[in-house]
Order: C-alpha cells, then structure tokens, then sequence
C-alpha cells in the first residue's frame, strides 16, 4: 500500500485528487494539508512515501521549500509537484531539491496513474511540457546552475518569501517565533545577498525566480 499526503491551500482541489487517488489501487490518503508547515509536521508524524505538493502555499514555506524540508529530514520520500504552473523556473528549482515528478493540474486526471506506477519502477514523471522545459534547459547548459537563492539558509529563505507576500519585521517575528531585532537582521542579511535595496525589488526578484507565485497554483 502506497501512503500519499495532499498538500493544496485549496479544500476543494484536495477533495478532487484524493478522489482520483482512491481509484488507484494500492494507494491510500494518509493525510491531508493547507501550508508548508503542515505538511512538514504531517510528513514527520505520518511518514508517507509520496507526497502530492502544490507550488504555491501561504506563509514561510511555499511547495517548493516545504519539499526542500521534506526531503532533507525524509530522503525515501517521493515529492510530486501538482500545480498550474510550467514555468521553467520552477521547473528547474524542482529538479534541483529532488522531486520524483510534476505534473500540471490541467492533465492530472490522464497522468496521475502513470506518475504513480513511474515512481513505483523508482523513475521519475514529468509532464510533456515540463519535460520540454527541461531539455531547453539542459541544451543552454543552465539546466541546474546555482543561483542565488540557493545559497540562502532555508530560514533566509522563508524570510523571502515572508517580505516578498508583504508581511513586516514584525508579523515575520512572530510567524518564526523570534525576537523583533533577529527578524530585522534576516531582512537585513537576505537583502544583503540579494543584492536587493526594496521590497519592491524583492517582489520582482520573487516573481521571476520562482519563488513567489502570483496566483494560486
């Protein structure tokens, strides 16, 4: 029996893939979560093998960098991206952490069997058009080059993702659990690295690198 966690900030589209999962056989909904600090919690309590991962979450950890955690503590698990978005961005930041597969919301009907029994074989499963991504990348020689971002910490990184959604010093204090003064100097440090001088600046940088998504996907 493979166990899968659903993490999605939408109930509904939850609701629409667990159904399309328990037609798989084999396959059992373990759990289900709305952000990026769920599904860590969940996947430390309910260890699944697979976890189903929207890219974009509310709060510090967006898909991509609950997956990051995910992985580091669970490397056995498998992480699928589910979303909307095939920008090669994310696409390259996926391949990047680990992922098993990505797969795009407007498919995920046809291709969520074939993804299943792909990662069963131990392969990974990639949408047409995220492959295609891929291979562009792979033929401009930039496929998984390091950038920035990457040599954030990963407390760095949900500072990012905190100032670039519009949340102050001090609602970025709370939501870690530090002090005012330790927030400001992340915000400090991260734009420091970023060669950044505004949280303007820091949306546009967000929105083309992929870390902050625009619409819900």
């Amino acid at each position: 029996m493979t166990r899968v966690l659903l993490v999605d900030d939408h109930e509904l589209v939850r609701q629409g893939i667990r159904a399309l999962l328990e037609r798989e056989p084999g396959v059992a909904v373990v759990g289900e979560a709305g952000d990026g600090q769920e599904a860590l919690r969940l996947a430390r309590e309910l260890r699944p093998e697979v976890v189903f991962m929207d890219l974009s979450l509310p709060g510090g950890l967006g898909g991509l960098e609950a997956a990051e955690a995910i992985l580091a503590e669970l490397p056995q698990t498998k992480v699928v991206f589910l979303t909307q978005y095939d920008s090669r961005e994310y696409v390259k930041r996926a391949v990047r952490i680990g992922a098993h597969g990505y797969l795009l919301k407007r498919g995920v009907a046809a291709e969520l069997g074939a993804a299943l029994r792909a990662i069963a074989r131990g392969e990974r499963y990639l949408h047409p058009a995220v492959a295609g991504e891929l291979v562009d990348l792979m033929a401009s020689g930039r496929a998984l080059e390091e950038d920035e971002y990457e040599r954030l910490t990963p407390r760095e990184k949900q500072v990012v993702k905190l100032l670039a959604e519009g949340k102050t010093s001090r609602e970025i204090a709370k939501y870690l659990g530090v002090s005012l003064k330790t927030a400001m100097t992340h915000r400090a440090h991260v734009m420091e690295k970023l060669g950044l001088h505004s949280r303007t600046e820091l949306v546009r940088w967000a929105l083309r690198r992929g870390v902050l998504v625009e619409d819900a996907g």
